[in-house]
């Protein structure tokens, strides 16, 4: 999370300095595409995960099965998605994608194609095999290790294009720069996982055809889940640049940075709890699954809804100067895609109940309501309105997805003899309407940001004392015990101690 925010801080102005926007806006749309197009590869490993999951502590031949009958299906899939770039390439459909349809600049549109076609290729010699490998460990401890592998891959592959940047690189070489150290730094990653699995006995097996395509069968709902999840997420990208250009969609992303950077802050979060919450959701433990939401509500309460806040107050001239003046800034459409994430956040918990327990039916459904409201939302008002409709799209379609979420998970733990924590989740909801009101007055009333700004603060600590108080007490002890743990903090948590034992 930290080196993708630092990274996008740090390289908006650094590509803005040394390319034009059309170029910066093209890059950035052929990040999305290969998003939209890897979505079949990814849909897979994630369903194959869920079965790693459940053979690894029952059958470990089993899963060695699956995993190598995985490999070929991974390698299949990666091939198709090569040929299905080849495709719109050579159907001249590509430059309407990237938002340059009507570009004369044809270099730039060769580039882009070129460009996004060895993205095609790092993703399959890198990603197809490489991420089923990936899951096949994490059930047996290796979690972290494999972590900060994708630390290290992160941290090359926003560094490497930079660098080609500032060394005068155009499109098509900074392209080449990024497939070429995606693939050579994912060397030393398969030796370590090649070892990892020797060392936990998952021995290669002989493929199954068979078993491959029933898994990648199985898989498809998982990939239209998806896919109707981007559509409203990194799709709406490919969906605004044909309406508005490439200029337009730069300055789009470039306010979405720091939504993009909340959201993966929270999968920091959701996705290494979602184990223990499972657990705890399984053996109907009402106290832990309640510490396991709040885990993620804290965060909304006490972190994100004031920080939007104050982000609102100052970003406009940061946000110049990190831009070099290139890009106007918005603040409407800044606080509704700051709104967006946090209706979003709220919504975790939720979502974690129905994806744990594989309800493939409602995700379905509810993604693609959430999908439509976006995309038809963005079809309808943007040629009028301009970009900030985009930002009032996807803040429609995540607050039809979030109530669907909620009503869904309630029924599951109804049904399951466990309590949805209404009284967290109506508290925690109160954070996002204030942060809500409090950014609509800053940009009615400009001139009474300071006294707004002062009166949403002193209501967040109100709010999060509220939310302190119907915290299980498993979470407040296990906080007061971190708490005491910082310097010149200890003797007073021993005083307090001494006092309750008398």
């Amino acid at each position: 999370m930290g080196i993708i925010m630092i990274s996008q801080i740090a390289l908006v102005p650094l590509y803005l300095n040394f390319w034009s926007v059309e170029t910066y806006g093209v890059w950035l749309a052929i990040q999305a595409l290969i998003t939209i197009i890897t979505m079949i590869d990814l849909g897979h490993q994630t369903y194959l995960g869920y079965e790693f999951l459940r053979l690894a502590n029952t059958n470990k031949n089993e899963l060695s099965r699956n995993l190598w009958s995985g490999v070929v299906a991974g390698c299949c899939i990666g091939m198709f998605q090569i040929v299905l770039i080849l495709i719109f390439i050579y159907t001249d459909t590509l430059p309407g994608f990237l938002g340059i349809a009507n570009l004369q600049d044809q270099s730039l549109v060769t580039a882009g194609s070129i460009a996004l076609l060895l993205q095609g290729v790092a993703w399959l010699i890198a990603t197809s095999i490489s991420g089923l490998f990936v899951r096949a460990l994490e059930p047996f401890g290796y979690y972290p290790r494999l972590a900060w592998w994708g630390v290290f891959c992160e941290l090359v592959k926003n560094i490497a294009p930079a660098v080609a940047v500032v060394l005068g690189a155009d499109l098509l070489i900074t392209g080449v720069v990024l497939a070429t150290v995606t693939v050579a730094m994912n060397i030393p990653i398969y030796f370590d996982m090649f070892r990892l699995m020797r060392k936990i006995q998952i021995r290669f097996c002989r493929p199954s055809i068979k078993l491959a395509y029933t898994n990648f069968f199985r898989s498809t709902a998982v990939v239209g889940k998806l896919i109707l999840e981007n559509a409203r997420q990194q799709g709406v990208r490919l969906v605004l640049a044909p309406f508005s250009g490439a200029a337009a969609l730069a300055a789009f992303s470039t306010m979405r940075t720091a939504s993009n950077v909340a959201l993966q802050g929270l999968n920091t979060i959701t996705n290494p709890l979602m184990p223990d919450l499972m657990k705890f959701l399984h053996g109907r433990d009402q106290v832990r699954s309640e510490a396991a939401f709040g885990t993620v509500w804290v965060v909304v309460v006490a972190m994100m809804a004031p920080a939007v806040v104050i982000l609102q107050v100052f970003i406009s001239p940061l946000f110049d100067l990190w831009t070099q003046g290139q890009i106007h800034f918005d603040p409407t459409l800044f606080a509704i895609l700051s709104l967006t994430v946090l209706i979003y956040a709220v919504t975790q918990p939720a979502m974690a109940v129905v994806m744990g327990n594989n309800l493939m039916a409602p995700q379905l459904v509810l993604s693609g309501l959430a999908a439509i409201v976006v995309i038809g939302g963005i079809l309808v008002l943007v040629p009028s309105i301009g970009i900030a409709a985009a930002g009032v799209a996807l803040l429609c379609g995540e607050i039809v997805s979030s109530i669907g979420y909620t009503i869904i998970a309630k029924k599951w733990l109804a049904k399951n003899n466990l309590i949805w924590p209404t009284k967290s989740f109506v508290i925690a909801i109160t954070s996002v309407v204030v942060a809500a009101i409090s950014m609509s007055c800053m940009i009615l009333f400009p001139e009474a940001k300071w006294i707004i700004f002062a009166v949403s603060q002193l209501l967040f600590a109100l709010n999060f004392w509220r939310y302190w108080l119907v915290l299980p007490s498993v979470v407040t002890h296990k906080v007061l015990s971190l708490a005491g743990r910082l310097p010149g903090m200890k003797k007073v948590f021993q005083s307090e101690r001494l006092e309750s034992i008398k």
